[in-house]
Parts: structure tokens; sequence; C-alpha cells
């Protein structure tokens, strides 16, 4: 084991070198080159490469941030009042513009889309990546790559950090940036969460966020790639719904898409207590009486046409005071044949000849289209996980454990999880930044 018994210098070791990882161990190198030279940044990844989530973010094109402030960030990213609480701290000390700042100071431009979502200019993930992997070398970071933490052990103010292939580390300080529990097969397992909770941590069960939700009978596959767009979608499980806007991806096995991402966790936490269907309101901006009201004129002034036709040529979504055909075109004529079936209307139905009740059960499905009872939210396809180690236990400020001195807890590991957009690696670079600055401070002299 690499004892404190002869060596004089400090030593922090971080786990995990993805987002919050790497930017811990820069963060805590750049503190101590500042004001205490003598203290070694270890840098622990079980992956033979660093950034294993950062390379497949944003389908490889990585979502670095979002546009505006620290505040706009928490607002729109994370809408948990505790969560966003918890995170203004770190945010507001190493904020999206500071992160910007730091790729382009090493060349790697970025560019800001009309949604407000960040991406490097180069369109690819890797851009990102070495540019940390640049900074820790030039930091000179003891980056251990292919080195899995086993287990840990705190003793006497020190940390033993036992490894499979490194060998026992002795620590200082530790740092746990090893993430959460989702995309397992790029390494998350859960490692850092079962270290936690060994050390004395309350572990808040993991559940799935921003995943793609299963129903029982999806749609047909015909319908796979089917895109609702800026729809409002329900979840329901009877005594509560939830609900967001935005697209709704139909998929051989559910439904994927921003809408169904962003809803996913609360889905995922309504489906474990009861039966939950999912519904489409396909125009969230007119309610029930303005739609009826259309409804009435096409039957007045178009009596002779198709139900059928009406519906192929709808808008998707128009605005409020709006019936025409806008950004977001029409409703796919691909499930016009489903509206007509869940309201019991022919295809050769025309408005002259459609019954009140028929109208009112048209209304009902255009405001509540069924899509169908939840079956699975997977863990394992989420982009992020929900759940971890409880946030009342660590220090905002510093991402410092307040339950075992000298231990750090940043990035997934964390209790939160925020929109999609890049706020959850904003969120993840944010909390790293706070560790490894605060952990290198705890050992300069003049805090001693």
């Amino acid at each position: 084991m690499e004892k404190k018994r002869g060596r004089t210098e400090k030593r922090i070791v971080i786990v995990g070198s993805g987002a919050s990882g790497m930017a811990a161990a820069i963060s805590a190198s750049q503190t101590v080159e500042d004001g205490f030279s003598d203290c070694s940044v270890i840098l622990l990844e079980r992956n033979d490469r660093s950034g294993a989530k950062i390379r497949i973010s944003g389908g490889g094109k990585c979502n670095v941030t979002h546009s505006g402030t620290p505040g706009d960030i928490l607002e729109k990213g994370f809408l948990r009042r505790n969560e966003q609480r918890f995170l203004q701290p770190s945010l507001f000390g190493f904020s999206g513009a500071d992160l910007i700042a730091l790729l382009h100071s090493k060349g790697a431009a970025t560019e800001e889309r009309p949604d407000g979502c960040v991406f490097p200019c180069s369109g690819s993930a890797l851009s990102v990546i070495r540019v940390f992997e640049d900074l820790l070398r030039e930091h000179a970071v003891d980056l251990r790559l292919s080195c899995r933490v086993k287990n840990v052990r705190s003793e006497a103010g020190l940390f033993e950090v036992e490894t499979d292939t490194c060998g026992t580390i002795e620590a200082d300080l530790l740092v746990l940036a090893s993430g959460g529990v989702s995309y397992a097969r790029t390494g998350t397992t859960g490692d850092g969460l079962v270290i936690a909770r060994k050390l004395g941590h309350t572990i808040v069960a993991s559940s799935p966020a921003l995943a793609p939700v299963y129903t029982i009978k999806p749609f047909s596959r015909e319908l796979s790639g089917v895109s609702l767009r800026q729809a409002k979608l329900i979840a329901s499980s009877g005594k509560r719904n939830v609900e967001r806007c935005g697209d709704i991806l139909i998929t051989h096995k559910g439904f994927s898409g921003p809408a169904v991402l962003s809803l996913s966790r609360d889905i995922s936490q309504l489906s474990a207590a009861a039966q939950t269907r999912l519904f489409a309101d396909l125009f969230p901006h007119h309610n029930d009486e303005e739609l009826e009201k259309i409804l009435l004129l096409q039957a007045r002034e178009n009596g002779s046409r198709l139900v059928r036709k009406f519906l192929q040529s709808c808008p998707a979504a128009p605005g409020p005071g709006s019936f025409s055909s806008g950004a977001n075109g029409t409703l796919p004529s691909a499930i016009v044949p489903y509206m007509l079936h869940f309201s019991g209307i022919d295809e050769r139905t025309a408005w002259s000849s459609l019954e009140k009740e028929k109208r009112k059960s048209l209304l009902s499905v255009l405001k509540r289209f069924p899509l169908g009872t939840v079956r699975k939210v997977p863990l394992d396809e989420g982009e992020v996980s929900a759940g971890g180690v409880s946030l009342g236990e660590i220090n905002p400020k510093t991402m410092h454990s307040r339950i075992v001195p000298g231990l750090f807890i940043c990035g997934e590991l964390l209790d939160y999880a925020g929109e999609i957009g890049g706020y959850n690696l904003q969120a993840a670079f944010s909390t790293g930044w706070a560790a490894g600055r605060n952990a290198a401070l705890i050992i300069q002299p003049a805090q001693e």
C-alpha cells in the first residue's frame, strides 16, 4: 500500500474520470499550484479511457451546457426546489460561461443553437474530452486508467482506497465522482453509491431520469419513428397527473422524445405506486370549449368534407388563438386511423353526418389521445439517474460530506437529476469543480 509513512506530500484521490471527476482533478491541481505545491492529485478510472458518458452525450455531439445565467439554468434545468437550492452555489462558482471560456481557451469553439443548447462546433464530444485530458496532463494529475475501486476504509483521518489493479492507495482527502447507475455499459454501475453507504451516507433509491417509457401494448411498428410535435404528455395514475409539453416520439417499445424524457422520472415514481396511463393533448394551447367551437365551425361550413380529411390537414399544436399550421406542421397522417378508431368514427363519415356524441368523443380524443399503459421506465436506458447520496448530507458550497470529514461527493452520485438540454453535464462539471477546489483548500497551510 502507498502509505503516508515515508511520504511528506499530501494526497487527494478522486474516484471516477467522467465530467465531475475530471473537473475535480483539474480544479484541485490548479488550487494546489496556486498555494501549496507539496500535494499530489490522483485520478482513478475503471474504464480504459476518461469521459465514457461524455462520449455518448447528445448522440456523441455532446450538449455540453445550456445558455443563460446560472439562475436561468437552475430555473429551467432543475424543477425541484431542493435541487435548485443545493446546486446554486456550485453553478455560480463554475458557470456555463466559465465552462465555455475554458473550452475556448483550449481551442474548442462552441455554438449555441436556437433552443439554447450549447455544443462544440466540431460536432463531436471528443473535442470536449481532449480539452479536459490536456488539462489533466498540463496540471500533472496522476491519471490511472483501468483501475476500479473495490473498497474504501476511513481510519485515523485517512482513507485507504483498495483497487483491483493499482493496489491500495492511501489518501488524505477523497473525492467520489464515479456517477450513478444509468448506462451501466459506460461503467456507471453504482460502485460509488456502495462506497458512500459503507462510509455512513444515506442513499436515496435510484430511479430512471431522462429515460424512454415502455408501454404494455405499444403501437404497431409502422408508427415507430412518428413524432407528435409539441404535444402535452399526460401521465395519470387516477389520483395524480403529471404533464409536460414537447415532442413525443413513438418507438417500437413505447415512447421517447423530449417530453417523455423530461417526464420519465415522475412517470417512474407514479407507475411504481399504481397503474399509470399515458395520454397526449394534441392541442395544448386550446381548451375544450375553444376546440369544440372549431369542430362545430367545420360541421357548419364544410359539411360534405370527410372528418378523416380534416384530421389529416389539422395543424399540430397550433398556438393560442390560431388554428393554422406553423412550425410544427400538421398532425401525422399515420395516427389519423387511430384517432378515428378511438372516437368510434368511420373513415367515410362526413361532418354533416357526424353525430353530436361522436363529435364529443373526437374532442376527447384530440385532448387526451390514448398512448397506452406504462410497463416500464428502464433505468439502464436513462441518460441520468435520480436518487443517490442524500443532498442534506453534503455541504452545497463545498461538496464536503457532513458525515465523513475529508470526503467530498459530486456529480451524478448526488440525488438530483436535471432536464434534457445540457443541464446535467453542467451540474456535473460545476459540482466537480467545487469538490476539487475545496478539497485542495482544506490542505493549504493557511487552512491548517
